[in-house]
């Protein structure tokens, strides 16, 4: 077959088949044209998922006759100066985009200069593109900026209609884009409608951080703005900024991880992964954060050109955007990780509120079989169980029985601990959570899972120093593996040892554990030895040397801290809440989960009804 020059029409099919893959596709080209053009409200409007119906409108500059005409032809554009495209400012620059929809759809638009004389006889222009076929020019009615619509996309391109899904998974990709497009830009106002919800409206925010927060936590909810820490960090003329999530406050995808360079939304996997090395000594593998980060920085730093869609960026410097990034995330987390997600809280509450009222006649708590109601006034004896409070010094702290006329006296606690922030210990309950009283509410704190952050924050303090103290086992434990445990095991001697692990070899199937690290106390080494052999198997090689060691460190520390059913005694629980408010990252343990829980008198007054 001889080799032959495609039409016009077959042309613009091709690209548009590069950059309109679906409705939402469509809605990004348009909503950054309109946000080139300098406008300061968009309004978008759907139908059938942006099958049947798109419409954007802006109060941009609009544009005049000729460039109008100009417009809708293939590779114009008034956004590159000359042919550097090094250079490029604006989020569009490829001129390909209203060719491309008109291409494959019913495309109309109507504009109207900012220049336009105002008087009875002005007026703005308007054109179609009908699958190609551009119309003449004609006068159109419309006050300011530019209206563009969309019709039975993709009409010209039938078999593309068989790869769109339904009305209401495209709607929500068409909602996802807009919702992207007006976190990056909080100075203008959006507004979304469609048949498959309610308009919603995102109002324009002041400038600076505040305004940023408050458009973020528009569209990421109220939590957001609660659980966010912001980050900045800057140098050699690139900046971040932005807003991180605690690490208590946590999804189980990476769909909450907003990323914007130079303004424009990209899905750049340099970015993600210094986000996922960022939050390793927070969250397990299978826990991601919440983050909208803002990279900026001079336009001849990073190409934006790299794909159609234009999604993805290549940085001319990769070491310093990743080292910022990281450097910024770090320094936030580390400055408020103290912090615990405040929708612990309420989800206690909520735990805590019953479903539904029990219904007359089931069941009469003051009746109960189990325990006779005690004479009024009278204080119901109680015989603690054998898994209660051992220490007498906890005697104060003994918060009686289940009946319901129990009567403790409880010591006052000193007025200067009621003012730290996180209280005065006043119980331990179930041997395993720790109740302190604050000055406006009350704090839970699980004990296992604070002392483990505790202890793994000293093991990270002392492998940055000396190295961690080792004691040596009188009698060294015997741990049987599999070979290939083994072989991996003893392939990581070194790094063990700088832990105060030391191991080796005790016959073909075996390890000998002959010291431990002194800070973790008596442990069970051959659990902690086979948990390593485990994670070990799951390692992959490329992994950082430093992400290692904290995994390592993670393990040890889980195995060191004091465990769930450990009786404590009243110092030993002010102790622990007074290390928990001076170790950095004490508000999450290893794995991500909260170590405690605040209740703010707030909030029980409202679950008993008083507010």
């Amino acid at each position: 077959m001889p080799v032959r020059q495609l039409s016009e029409t077959t042309v613009n099919r091709i690209a548009a088949g590069e950059v309109v893959e679906r409705p939402a596709s469509v809605v990004k080209e348009l909503v950054e044209n309109a946000l080139d053009a300098g406008a300061t409200r968009i309004e978008i409007a759907t139908d059938g998922g942006g099958r049947r119906l798109i419409r954007v409108a802006d109060d941009g500059t609009g544009m005049t006759r000729a460039d109008l005409d100009l417009a809708v032809e293939r590779h114009a554009t008034s956004k590159l100066d000359g042919d550097d495209l090094l250079q490029i400012d604006t989020l569009g620059f490829r001129g390909e985009a209203l060719p491309s929809i008109g291409s494959v759809a019913r495309l109309t638009i109507a504009t109207r200069h900012a220049g336009e004389p105002n008087g009875e006889n002005s007026h703005g222009w308007a054109i179609t593109v009908d699958g190609g076929a551009k119309s003449d020019i004609k006068p159109a009615a419309l006050s300011e900026g530019t209206r563009v619509e969309v019709k039975d996309l993709f009409y010209a391109t039938p078999a593309r209609l068989k790869f769109l899904k339904s009305d209401r998974s495209e709607a929500e990709a068409v909602r996802e884009v807009v919702r992207r497009l007006a976190m990056s830009r909080p100075d203008v106002a959006f507004t979304l409608a469609s048949d498959e919800r309610q308009p919603v409206t995102w109002p324009a925010a002041l400038p600076g951080a505040a305004g940023r927060l408050a458009r973020l936590a528009d569209i990421l909810g109220a939590e957001f703005r609660l659980n966010a820490v912001e980050v900045s960090a800057s140098r050699d003329g690139t900046v971040v900024e932005g807003y991180a999530g605690l690490p208590t406050h946590s999804r189980a995808n990476s769909l909450g991880q907003y990323l914007f360079v130079n303004g424009r939304p990209v899905r750049d996997k340099l970015l993600i992964g210094v986000i996922r090395g960022a939050y390793a000594d927070y969250l397990p593998r299978d826990r991601h954060p919440v983050v909208a980060l803002f990279v900026t920085l001079p336009p001849r730093e990073v190409d934006v050109n790299v794909h159609p869609a234009k999604t993805e960026v290549r940085f001319r410097d990769n070491a310093l955007v990743r080292a910022l990034l990281m450097h910024a995330l770090k320094e936030g987390l580390a400055r408020d990780a103290q912090r615990a997600a405040t929708n612990g809280g309420t989800a206690t509450i909520a735990a805590f509120r019953p479903a539904a009222l029990p219904r007359r006649g089931n069941f009469d708590w003051r009746r109960s079989p189990s325990r006779p109601l005690a004479p009024r006034g009278a204080v119901a004896a109680w015989t603690a169980p054998g898994t209660g409070f051992g220490e007498a010094a906890q005697a104060v702290f003994d918060v009686g029985g289940a009946a319901a006329t129990a009567r403790v006296e409880l010591a006052e606690p000193a007025p200067d601990l009621l003012d730290r922030p996180l209280g005065a210990a006043r119980a331990q309950v179930h041997d395993t959570y720790i109740v302190a009283q604050t000055r406006d509410g009350l704090v839970i704190v699980d004990q296992h899972a604070a002392h483990e952050r505790l202890v793994y924050e000293r093991m990270k303090s002392a492998l940055g120093k000396s190295g961690v103290a080792r004691q040596i086992l009188l009698i060294p434990e015997i741990v049987e593996l599999d070979a290939a445990d083994v072989e991996r095991l003893l392939s990581r001697v070194d790094e063990l040892s700088r832990f105060g692990l030391a191991l080796e070899p005790f016959g073909p199937g075996a390890v000998a554990v002959r010291e431990t690290p002194s800070m973790l106390g008596e442990i069970d080494a051959a659990a902690l030895t086979r948990d390593l052999a485990e994670h070990l198997a799951e390692w992959d090689e490329a992994l950082p040397l430093e992400r290692r060691l904290m995994h390592v460190s993670a393990t040890m520390a889980c195995y060191g801290s004091v465990r769930a059913g450990r009786r404590l005694k009243p110092e030993e629980m002010n102790a622990l809440l007074r290390e928990m408010e001076a170790t950095p990252n004490s508000g999450q343990c290893n794995h991500g989960r909260p170590t405690y829980v605040e209740l703010k008198l707030t909030d029980i007054e409202r679950l008993f009804g008083r507010r």
